[in-house]
């Protein structure tokens, strides 16, 4: 049975009506770390970026599939 002392104490339960503001400090933090993760990305990552067939060129002659001739005649044809 609830009595009147019961209900108006049941705000005052578990947390307290004092420490409803850790909750948005902790969601302000995780939302600033977030935000920080997000912008201090490399741009210079080489995850996501595309390969270009400048790049595939440079790299069929670094590794010798294709000698210094072909590598200038397919680079003037690009």
């Amino acid at each position: 049975h609830l009595n009147i002392k019961t209900m108006m104490n049941f705000g005052n339960m578990g947390w307290g009506t004092g420490y409803w503001w850790m909750g948005g400090l902790l969601m302000m933090f995780f939302f600033g770390w977030l935000l920080y993760i997000l912008l201090r990305r490399n741009p210079n990552d080489n995850r996501f970026r595309v390969e270009t067939v400048y790049d595939i060129l440079a790299k069929r002659y670094a590794r010798g599939e294709i000698n210094k001739e072909e590598y200038d005649r397919m680079l003037s044809d690009l």
